[in-house]
């Protein structure tokens, strides 16, 4: 199949329009036209429905984008799989949550490339639902969650529990005042979401609902408050601008690598995790 076929559909798809898919791939709109009419003649289907204002996926288009995407990133992966040089053995693809990244992986990367010459890397962030998606179709090698997927084609690995400690620009505030005033949640998971509930039921709406923990950090730098953090995110800061609450507890943040075990790779992706067993 002609992976431009596969191109246009996907951009219509994103676009909702003919004429912005042409402008995207920097071709004319007859000649998107034409290649959907095509990948709709070769499937024996259609897969738009052409309202005036409005471009939907059919059922059967819902159904063939899932494919199209596949396909393509199938065929981007191979395109940078062969690219690498021969000196190269193995190109890992990594993603992680952007807290994850910000905790400990980068030490972990720094390690990997100044010790494992023979591997390239593409790294990203992306959200776990697509971590595990991506692992699934085979377009990623290895991701980093705190929640890990229950599914059987996955091989999990625990890794270092995370410390994640409560901490506050005010010195001696307590636990049980620090969430009532300038509280940032920091959401670690849907564990941690269990735990702080447990522990602080009936709380007001935090200040802040952050995603990642720099972006908490950042505001509390900024603007002060209390908020749980990873102990090794703030250790410089402790004690000068940033103070334990110390009746608050710790929780202890459970990290996985997650990867495929139908991967080609899986060899050489255990290799890469020895390193947390060495930490």
């Amino acid at each position: 199949m002609d992976v431009g076929l596969l191109k246009a559909f996907i951009e219509v798809y994103r676009s909702r329009h003919f004429g912005r898919a042409a402008n995207n791939l920097f071709i004319s709109q007859s000649a998107i036209s034409a290649r959907i009419k095509q990948l709709e003649d070769e499937l024996g289907t259609r897969l738009f429905t052409r309202d005036r204002n409005n471009i939907e996926l059919t059922t059967t288009g819902k159904k063939f984008l899932v494919y199209a995407e596949n396909i393509l990133n199938t065929w981007n992966r191979a395109k940078q799989e062969i690219a690498i040089p021969d000196s190269v053995e193995a190109l890992l693809s990594i993603a992680a949550l952007p807290s994850i990244w910000d905790i400990f992986l980068e030490d972990w990367l720094g390690w990997l490339h100044t010790g494992n010459a023979a591997i390239a890397l593409q790294t990203d962030v992306m959200r776990a639902d697509s971590i595990t998606r991506n692992l699934l179709d085979g377009t990623l090698d290895l991701g980093f969650v705190f929640d890990p997927p229950k599914t059987p084609q996955l091989l999990v690995k625990e890794l270092i529990p995370v410390p994640l400690v409560m901490v506050s620009t005010d010195s001696s505030i307590t636990a049980k005042k620090a969430v009532q005033e300038n509280y940032i949640f920091v959401d670690w998971g849907t564990s941690f979401g269990m735990i702080h509930a447990w522990q602080y039921p009936d709380i007001p709406a935090p200040k802040l609902r952050a995603s990642v923990g720099r972006i908490a950090l950042g505001f509390l730098n900024n603007f002060g408050g209390t908020a749980y953090l990873p102990e090794a995110m703030i250790s410089e800061q402790l004690g000068q601008t940033l103070y334990k609450v110390e009746d608050a507890p710790v929780v202890h943040k459970e990290a996985y690598a997650v990867y495929s075990q139908a991967s080609i790779k899986q060899e050489v992706i255990e290799q890469t995790l020895g390193w947390f067993d060495k930490t």
